[in-house]
C-alpha cells in the first residue's frame, strides 16, 4: 500500500509521526554537522526541500525533541551513526523563516520581520522565569515588539543566543530559511537600500559578532552579492548550485524518483516523468528532480506545470521583457532547445540586473530555470553551457511569452491556428496586432542597419508564438536542408497535418520598394535553396508542405 502524500507539508515531525510519504534526506544533518563549518549558506531553487530540511535539523538537534530520536529518526541515515545519536535533542535551536516576507514597502517588511522575531522570543519565554536572566536582558526582551526600531530588530538573535547559551550551557544553532525573499521583494518594490542596510546589520550581528553562536545554517535561492548582505561575514561557507557539497541533499535523485514511481504503480511513466521534471544539476550530480513536481505527480497522476506555477515568475518575465535585443536573442536560442555559453558569477548583484545581461544568467541558474550541461571547469571564469532545465520549464517560458502578448487585440493562439489553416491574411493581421502592442521602436529598428541582424529578433518573436505547438510539431530552427539553412520548419508528428517552412526577411529600402517585394525575395530563396528537401526526405508529401515568407518593416508584418 503506497504511503499517503501530504501535499505542502514542511514539518518533519508531522510527516514522520503520521507515516506520510518521505524520502530520507537526514544524511544531510550528519554531513553538515561533521563538516564543522560555523556558518553555511545553501542556495537552491524554490520548492527544493530547503524548509523541510531545516525543520529536520531543528527536530534532530533541539532540546524540544529530546528522547524522541528513535521515534522520529529510527531507520533513517542519521540514526545509523552512534556519534550523531549522542547529540540528538541536546542543543538549543533558534529557527526563523523569511519565506513569507513579500511586502511592498520597507515599513511593511520590517513590521513582518518584527512579528517573526517576536514569535521566536515567545517560543523561548521560559527564560523570563529564570533567575539567571540579567536585568539588561530582561529590559531588552520587553523592547522586542511589533513596532521595535530596526536597531533593536538587528540585535534580536544575538541577544537571545547569549541568554540561551547561559541557560542551557550550550551554544545555540541558528537556522534562517529563505533569507533572500525580502531582498528580491525590496529590489522589485524600490526599497533596496533600506532593506540591504537592515539585512547586513542583522546578518553581521547574528552570525559574525555573536560570541554565543554554535552553528549557523542559512538557506535561500540566490547568493546575493557579498558587498550587499554578507560584506562583514568572512566565516561563511557558501554552497551554490555549482558547489559539490550537499549535491543530493536537496531535491530527489533519479533513483529516488523511480523507486517512488514503482511504489505508486506508475513505473510506465518513468520516461515522461524524466522528460518533464528531470534536468536539475547540483555540483557534478545530474538528474536531480524537483520534489514539489514529483509529489504532486504522484498524488494527481497527471502531467502539469506544478513547480513553475508556484510563483508568478514576475522577476524573470520583467528581465526578459525589458531586456535588450541580445537578451531576447539568447532567449530565442534557449527556446529552440539549444545552449548558450556564459561566464557565471554566482554573486547576484541586483542593481545590475536591468542593464547588464551577464547579471541575469546566474540568477536564472540559481532559480532553476536554466541548467549547466557541461562538467565543472577548472577555473571559475570559464564559460558554462546553459540550457532550459526541462519540459516543464520550457512550457513555463511559453506561458510567460504568451502573457507578454495579452495586451494585443487578437488572441495569441489565433496566429498559429490561422497559419496552420493557410489563412495568411488573418495570420498577418494577428501578427501585426502583436508587433504593434509589444515591439518598441528600439527593438524593431527602422532600417536593417540600425540593429545587428534584425531578422534574429523577429525570428525569436515568431518562435515564441509557435512554442505552443510543441506536442503536435517538432519545431526546428536554422537546420541544413537542400543548399542552405531554413529559418524555421514545423514538422508534424502526424503526417496528416501540414508541414511548414518559414523564411524571415526585413524590408530593405535600398533593394525593395514594398513589403511585397521583400516577400517575393523570401519565396525565391526558399525555392533556390531547396529548403523542402529535408522534409520530403522524411516522407512528407510535397503537397503537404506549406512555404511561408514572413517579412517585417519596423512594426509592420506581412505573411505570404
Amino acid at each position: 500500500m503506497p504511503r499517503i502524500i501530504s501535499i505542502g507539508a514542511q514539518r518533519y515531525e508531522y510527516l514522520r509521526t503520521n507515516g506520510y510519504f518521505y524520502i530520507d534526506k537526514t544524511g544531510f544533518i550528519r554531513e553538515w554537522w561533521q563538516g564543522g563549518d560555523v556558518v553555511t549558506l545553501i542556495c537552491r531553487p524554490r520548492r527544493f526541500g530547503k524548509t523541510l530540511n531545516l525543520d529536520t535539523v531543528r527536530c534532530f538537534l533541539s532540546h524540544e525533541f529530546a528522547n524522541r530520536g528513535e521515534e522520529l529518526f529510527g531507520g533513517l541515515d542519521v540514526w545509523n551513526h552512534e556519534s550523531m545519536r549522542r547529540i540528538q535533542g541536546t542543543i538549543p535551536v533558534i529557527s526563523i523563516s523569511f519565506a513569507n516576507i513579500k511586502q511592498i514597502t520597507f515599513q511593511a517588511m520590517m513590521s513582518r520581520i518584527n512579528d517573526i522575531l517576536l514569535r521566536v522570543y515567545n517560543t523561548h519565554n521560559y527564560l523570563l522565569a529564570w533567575d539567571g536572566l540579567l536585568e539588561g536582558e530582561r529590559k531588552f526582551w520587553y523592547q522586542v515588539t511589533n513596532d521595535m526600531p530596526i536597531q533593536t530588530a538587528s540585535l534580536c538573535l544575538n541577544a537571545l543566543s547569549s541568554m540561551l547559551e547561559r541557560y542551557h550551557g550550550v551554544k545555540p544553532v541558528i537556522l534562517v530559511d529563505e533569507y533572500d525573499t525580502p531582498m528580491q521583494e525590496a529590489w522589485m518594490g524600490g526599497f533596496w537600500d533600506e532593506a540591504v542596510t537592515f539585512m547586513r546589520d542583522f546578518m553581521n550581528s547574528t552570525f559574525k559578532t555573536n560570541t554565543s553562536l554554535g552553528r549557523g545554517l542559512i538557506t535561500g535561492i540566490t547568493r546575493v552579492s557579498k558587498e550587499s548582505v554578507f560584506s562583514d561575514l568572512n566565516n561563511i561557507d557558501i554552497v551554490s548550485t555549482l558547489s559539490q557539497k550537499y549535491e543530493t541533499s536537496f531535491g530527489f535523485t533519479e533513483e529516488e524518483v523511480f523507486n517512488a514511481l514503482d511504489e505508486y504503480n506508475l513505473s510506465d511513466k518513468k520516461p515522461l516523468v524524466k522528460e518533464w521534471y528531470d534536468g536539475f544539476t547540483f555540483g557534478d550530480v545530474p538528474d536531480i528532480y524537483n520534489p514539489w513536481s514529483i509529489t504532486k505527480f504522484l498524488e494527481y497522476k497527471r502531467f502539469d506545470l506544478y513547480w513553475s506555477n508556484t510563483s508568478s515568475n514576475g522577476l524573470v518575465s520583467s528581465l526578459f521583457q525589458q531586456g535588450d535585443k541580445y537578451l531576447k536573442s539568447d532567449l530565442k536560442t534557449l527556446i529552440e532547445g539549444k545552449t548558450i555559453s556564459k561566464v557565471i558569477d554566482e554573486q547576484i548583484i541586483f542593481s545590475e540586473l536591468r542593464h547588464k545581461n551577464s547579471a541575469v544568467w546566474p540568477l536564472l541558474l540559481a532559480a532553476g530555470y536554466l541548467k549547466t550541461v557541461d562538467p565543472i571547469p577548472e577555473y571559475y571564469y570559464e564559460p558554462r553551457e546553459l540550457a532550459i532545465t526541462n519540459h516543464e520549464v520550457a512550457l513555463m517560458f511559453n506561458t510567460m511569452i504568451t502573457r507578454w502578448f495579452d495586451d494585443s487585440e487578437s488572441s495569441y493562439s489565433d496566429f498559429t491556428k490561422s497559419l496552420l489553416a493557410g489563412d495568411v491574411k488573418t495570420a498577418s493581421k494577428y501578427l501585426n496586432d502583436v508587433t504593434r502592442a509589444c515591439i518598441s521602436s528600439f527593438d524593431s529598428g527602422k532600417h536593417p542597419s540600425e540593429i545587428s541582424q534584425p531578422e534574429r529578433f523577429y525570428h525569436g518573436l515568431v518562435l515564441g508564438l509557435l512554442v505552443e505547438l510543441r506536442g503536435r510539431y517538432t519545431i526546428e530552427s536554422n537546420r541544413e536542408s537542400g543548399y542552405g539553412r531554413y529559418d524555421v520548419a514545423l514538422i508534424p508528428l502526424n503526417n496528416t497535418n501540414p508541414a511548414l517552412i518559414i523564411e524571415f526577411k526585413v524590408f530593405d529600402p535600398d533593394d525593395e520598394k514594398t513589403l511585397e517585394d521583400t516577400l517575393i525575395k523570401a519565396h525565391e530563396q526558399i525555392a533556390a535553396q531547396a529548403y523542402a528537401t529535408n522534409l520530403t526526405e522524411r516522407g512528407i508529401p510535397q503537397e503537404n508542405i506549406r512555404e511561408y515568407g514572413i517579412v517585417f518593416q519596423g512594426k509592420k508584418a506581412l505573411i505570404g
